[in-house]
């Protein structure tokens, strides 16, 4: 099992990677840590791991912010917290435990069980566990965190190793690949263009090029390639409502 401890407080860290080590699995867990959510989830995306042991208070991004962030398909979250006032929007966010400081061994064992159970019942599949989309996106920029709502993002185009967000406001710089962040916004976003994918309810017109290809009118007046290679989907979606989006 693969596992992501993220606290800001290395005695904590320190902590929990000893009592996971004295687990009756310790010795085969693969366990890396972070110390603050940017961190968190650049090594989510490269670790992948099955579960992440996560703190909710945290300069820069919460841990709740963090859990609505990780790039599909997300691990399963333990929410690990001195602070019980969080239990509610905790669990809203599909953890799958919340461990209150201070804990002990015999309640981590607790954790990892669920854990273990989750994993084993888990089936592939291109959407997170969880089944739930993401909502907001976390973006570091110059030393700075900024938190994207995903509401708040019309379109989104490949750029090297980087997906520019186009918001009205900016367009922010995210480490991802497409395929793989157009999995984890859900429904709501489809793909219009091998480069590019669009949110459904942005888009106002439908315009119409000479060879099956065209564009698409946004929300503001942005415009996007459309290929022919999307239309149809794209358009069916369209006619089909809101419904998927609901």
């Amino acid at each position: 099992m693969r596992i992501l401890i993220v606290d800001d407080e290395q005695p904590a860290r320190a902590r929990l990677r000893r009592l996971l080590g004295q687990c009756a699995d310790g010795a085969a867990l693969h366990i890396d840590e972070a110390r603050d959510g940017v961190e968190a989830l650049a090594l989510s995306a490269l670790a992948r791991p099955d579960v992440i042991f996560l703190d909710i208070e945290m300069p820069e991004a919460s841990g709740l912010e963090v859990a609505a962030s990780l790039p599909a398909p997300a691990p399963l979250v333990v929410f690990v917290t001195a602070y019980d006032q969080y239990a509610v929007p905790a669990f809203d966010a599909n953890a799958i435990d919340y461990l209150l400081k201070p804990y002990d061994l015999a309640r981590l064992e607790r954790a990892l069980g669920r854990v273990r159970q989750q994993l084993r019942a888990a089936t592939p599949a291109p959407a997170p566990p969880h089944g739930l989309p993401l909502r907001q996106l976390l973006v570091s920029e110059r030393g700075v965190t900024r938190v994207v709502r995903v509401e708040q993002i019309g379109w989104i185009e490949t750029a090297d190793n980087y997906v520019v967000l186009h918001c009205a406001d900016a367009q922010p710089l995210l480490r991802q690949a497409l395929a793989t962040l157009v999995a984890g916004l859900g429904p709501r976003f489809v793909r219009c263009h091998r480069r590019a994918a669009v949110q459904l309810a942005w888009i106002e017109h439908v315009v119409s090029g000479d060879k099956g290809d065209g564009e698409l009118v946004l929300r503001g007046g942005a415009r996007v390639p459309l290929s022919r290679q999307y239309r149809a989907a794209l358009l069916a979606r369209l006619a089909g409502g809101d419904d998927e989006l609901a």
